[in-house]
């Protein structure tokens, strides 16, 4: 019988549970961002593999009837090539955290992350049709951040967003996006034996707060204006920004 404070003491699962139900929230409004908001306090007060597991195991349950909805909104010609980008590409990233200076891949996500973002807010627009290409090669940036840092969001926020679509067309990519891609990454944990126990035990608190969060996000997407969706949106690729940057990490984890 799972004795989930075994491994979480109740004040900590607390702690979890309202970060936990802001992530969510933003989950449900946005389509994106909930890692930008769990992972770097939830890796401070536990191993980060242990970290990421929750979330990617939650995430991808809880969060099913948003893919499901999603379907019939989404932009495939575009979802499907950065899907393929992105699946290929996050083995690279993990490859470069394996082999490469940490510091160095964190300050230059750091970087790209700000530059999607000064470029959002600069006003430029992609008024270009999305071609298989280029989708494909926002998706392998994105793989390639995930498989690094699990910061795979940001860039394709800021090549569909950019696009001048509406932001419904844009939740419902983004959120697909997130589901296709999650899978290559399902595979990767399970080889590197990141589902332990205590993802488990962390499942049986978190399930139900996240989905309570979600359903919450989701109602109050249905009610904003497009200009509200956009301005969250830049804030929370804001955030991603300053989490991922080094001279921070005091702050952060």
């Amino acid at each position: 019988m799972f004795d989930i404070f075994s491994s979480f003491s109740p004040g900590l699962l607390m702690f979890l549970a309202a970060v936990l139900f802001v992530a969510g929230c933003v989950r449900g409004f946005a389509g994106f961002g909930a890692g930008m908001i769990f992972m770097p306090i939830a890796a401070s007060v536990m191993l980060p593999s242990t970290a990421a597991a929750s979330f990617l195991f939650i995430d991808g349950i809880v969060a099913l009837p948003l893919v499901v909805r999603a379907l019939r909104l989404c932009d495939w010609s575009t979802v499907l090539p950065a899907v393929i980008g992105a699946v290929v590409f996050v083995h690279f990233g993990a490859w470069l955290l394996a082999n490469t200076d940490v510091l160095v891949l964190r300050w230059t996500i750091f970087a790209i992350v700000t530059g999607l973002l000064l470029l959002l807010i600069s006003g430029w627009r992609y008024h270009r049709k999305a071609t298989w290409p280029v989708s494909l090669g926002v998706g392998a940036v994105s793989g390639v951040l995930g498989g690094v840092s699990q910061l795979s969001g940001p860039p394709v926020v800021a090549f569909w967003l950019s696009s001048a679509r509406e932001p419904a067309i844009v939740r419902a990519n983004l959120i697909v996006f997130l589901a296709l891609a999650s899978v290559g990454t399902f595979f990767a944990y399970i080889v590197n034996g990141f589902f332990t126990l205590q993802v488990f035990h962390l499942l049986i608190m978190a399930t139900p707060v996240y989905a309570l969060a979600i359903y919450a996000g989701s109602k109050g997407f249905s009610k904003a204006s497009p200009k509200h969706y956009r301005k969250l949106a830049y804030v929370l690729i804001a955030l991603a920004a300053l989490t991922s940057m080094p001279a921070l990490d005091p702050l952060f984890r």
